[in-house]
């Protein structure tokens, strides 16, 4: 017998702490109001996102970034944005997220560099294809080919074949999708740490997805319809393993440092699929934020420091 490592503290209201809670009672304050996507068209989204209009800061580029494009499966020219140290140690494959639809590789170049700094590795953050114009399989199939392309060309491009992964919300979602196809498609199972944050590994929907409502505390419950509706026009059955990573067959994977806030309608996927990758017999640590919102590290605060500083830790340690 084990002791759980899940303790009712961190969840309980008197866990958040006051600058938590103003941040999200201003999160709220930011949402309510705003056109919703789905009506207005993903693109003009995009581009309302590109400009700081919404609840998230303008994009800061990184004068260090170049991007380079790889061939997809489709024929299609994939980029791959690249923030590196001047003698990697070894690669993160980054994914961004976004519901599938929005986002973007160079929304976050503060944040990658930061991990490339305080890790040293080269960040490599894949420009993947986004629903509704490039629906299912579309995106999964360029994060598996900048996997795929990695593990052949990193040693030459970095100088190391040293590889980790990881993403947040969507990305976190294809983050593990990659790991599994790498697996299960090329044999490759050299992936030394996912850091999955705050994703979504169950697409069919799981109870805190559904019981989470209408408070606009950045992801709502019809947000997460919609963004499936569009990622997934014509699937019918949302919970094969390709589609929802909960129902995979998980034997076999890195360690995984799994990471979600407790006020996050994601909640109960990070701790579902931590407790499916320790039940496959494979090391994993899960973090928790109390009163976190769902993308709360990419807001300036306590947690998102915290968690930045607990991601960074997590990808030196299982570099060794």
């Amino acid at each position: 017998m084990t002791d759980n490592p899940l303790r009712p503290a961190p969840f309980r209201k008197d866990a958040i702490a006051e600058d938590t809670a103003k941040l999200n009672d201003a999160l709220v304050g930011l949402m309510t109001g705003l056109p919703e996507w789905w009506n207005v068209g993903a693109e003009r989204t995009r581009e309302a996102r590109r400009l700081g209009r919404g609840p998230f800061p303008a994009p800061v580029k990184s004068p260090r970034a170049r991007t380079i494009g790889i061939p997809g499966r489709d024929g299609n020219e994939i980029p791959l944005r690249i923030i590196a140290p001047d003698q990697p140690r070894g690669v993160y494959l980054h994914i961004h997220g976004g519901g599938w639809v929005l986002g973007s590789a160079d929304s976050q170049d503060p944040m990658l560099e930061r991990i490339a700094d305080n890790t040293g590795l080269a960040v490599v953050s894949v420009e993947y294809r986004l629903a509704p114009e490039d629906p299912y399989p579309a995106g999964p199939d360029d994060c598996e080919f900048a996997a795929a392309w990695l593990v052949a060309h990193a040693k030459v491009e970095f100088g190391s074949d040293v590889l980790t992964i990881g993403g947040e919300s969507a990305g976190g979602h294809l983050a593990a999708v990659t790991v599994l196809r790498m697996r299960d498609r090329y044999g490759y199972t050299g992936f030394r740490g996912a850091n999955l944050v705050y994703g979504a590994f169950d697409l069919g929907m799981t109870p805190s997805q559904r019981a989470f409502g209408d408070r606009r505390l950045v992801l709502r419950t019809i947000d997460m319809q919609q963004f499936y509706n569009a990622f997934l026009p014509t699937v019918l059955d949302r919970r094969v393993a390709d589609i929802s990573p909960l129902y995979a067959n998980l034997e076999g994977l890195c360690p995984a440092l799994f990471s979600v806030g407790t006020q996050d309608a994601l909640l109960d996927d990070t701790l579902f699929m931590h407790a499916r990758w320790i039940a496959a017999g494979n090391e994993a640590e899960l973090a928790i934020y109390p009163g976190g919102a769902h993308g709360f590290t990419l807001f300036p605060n306590r947690l998102a420091d915290e968690a930045g500083a607990r991601s960074e830790a997590f990808l030196r340690a299982v570099m060794g």
